[in-house]
């Protein structure tokens, strides 16, 4: 019986239980927000970020990796070690791009008393760092692999 409900659903029953639950949760936070005044607004944002990930942002990122895995050719722990650092420089990115691209320059200084100039100096530097520490220990990985396949050859 229980292979029948996987075969069916196609996971085990707890992933089920979850996936249930979150829509659930999801529910009642929709439930809770309707009574904002600005839920058409919220609604209209998060319909188009979901269209935006998925009909731009998704075939950008996909199309990226199979350049990268073309170039990589396989070796799999290269390909992770530029994956992390890139995924994480496109996050900052996307959080803090209104300070990067100094969009609303006037309002964040009134808001804040601070200059959107460091944003991006700031976030190159992170980039950086991100794919340095990556490269570090990539070496460091390959160094101690090296040394291990010397030491059963010999």
């Amino acid at each position: 019986m229980a292979d029948r409900r996987r075969t069916g659903y196609g996971a085990a029953p707890w992933h089920l239980v979850v996936v249930a639950a979150a829509i659930v949760l999801a529910g009642w936070v929709a439930l809770r927000l309707a009574d904002e005044a600005t839920f058409g607004r919220m609604l209209l944002w998060f319909v188009g970020a979901a269209i935006a990930h998925d009909l731009v942002l998704f075939p950008v990122y996909a199309s990226a990796d199979r350049v990268l895995r073309a170039l990589v050719r396989g070796r799999v722990t290269l390909l992770n070690h530029l994956r992390f650092p890139a995924l994480g420089t496109a996050l900052l990115f996307v959080v803090y791009s209104p300070g990067i691209l100094r969009l609303g320059e006037t309002t964040h200084e009134a808001a804040t008393g601070q200059d959107q100039r460091p944003y991006l100096p700031r976030w190159l530097l992170l980039s950086a760092t991100l794919f340095l520490l990556s490269g570090v220990t990539y070496l460091l990985r390959r160094r101690r692999q090296v040394s291990a396949q010397r030491s059963d050859s010999a």
